[in-house]
């Protein structure tokens, strides 16, 4: 799944003010937690993972397989923190921007 630049900074602004509602620590990415987040992602289409100090695995890796896994889309990873978007497939609930506009005359 590809975001433009403007979806992904819409996404980020977003994501601000949600917290944490996983964390990844010495065990990594197991089934049951892409699990998990495949569920939360059809729930909330957007969430923000944590990733531990006992964690030792790179944050933008564990994004990239995370949404790999749960065919979402990585919007952000600052430090620790990773952010994932799928739209719902039963309820979209979050309305992205366009992604072609056509020049107005």
């Amino acid at each position: 799944m590809e975001l433009t630049s403007k979806q992904r900074a819409y996404l980020k602004s977003l994501a601000n003010s949600i917290e944490p509602i996983f964390q990844i620590g010495k065990s990594s990415l197991t089934p049951e937690l892409v699990s998990s987040l495949d569920s939360a992602l059809e729930k909330r289409e957007l969430i923000k993972i944590s990733v531990l100090k006992n964690c030792f695995d790179d944050p933008n890796e564990l994004a990239d397989i995370a949404a790999g896994r749960t065919r979402s889309a990585v919007v952000q990873v600052i430090g620790k923190k990773i952010v994932l978007y799928r739209p719902s497939k039963k309820n979209p609930k979050i309305e992205l921007p366009e992604k072609t506009k056509k020049a107005a005359k």
